[in-house]
């Protein structure tokens, strides 16, 4: 089980209690990344998708020169995030996937919203197969070991 993401952690000072977590896991408390891509993190039409997905890319590529590996997983959440929002949204206009009795409302497609969804999925995809965020994922991960078995 992964805990959450403590908001007081500067994990750029501290990236030993960056914890990767699955999927959007800490996307919104992990500091000061939080606050350095969500401004970027657009998905109401395909522009600004497309805008935003190039933005956190530009972002990424920025902590990935520094060898950032938590700035680089933050900006691959965000994508990803980017893609699932986008996608509920293209499913349910609304937003809402569920009535207040906890149903399942039908679909009520947004084909702008799929497109977000597309442009978004591409940038995760790219950010995924990084041969550097690989190799740092797997640094990161031996990191957090050591740091846990003292």
């Amino acid at each position: 089980m992964t805990a959450s993401p403590d908001e007081t952690v500067d994990y750029r000072a501290h990236p030993e209690a960056y914890r990767i977590g699955r999927g959007e896991t800490g996307v919104l408390t992990v500091e000061p990344y939080k606050s350095e891509i969500l401004p970027l993190w657009r998905f109401k039409t395909p522009e600004e998708a497309a805008e935003s997905a190039v933005a956190i890319l530009e972002r990424y590529e920025d902590y990935k020169n520094s060898s950032d590996f938590v700035g680089m997983d933050m900006a691959r959440k965000f994508l990803q995030m980017g893609y699932t929002r986008s996608r509920r949204y293209a499913r349910h206009r609304s937003g809402r996937k569920y009535d207040d009795e906890g149903h399942e409302l039908p679909d009520d497609p947004d084909p702008q919203k799929a497109h977000s969804a597309k442009i978004f999925k591409a940038a995760w995809d790219r950010v995924r197969k990084d041969e550097m965020y690989q190799r740092l994922k797997q640094k990161h991960q031996r990191l957090v070991a050591k740091y846990r078995n003292k």
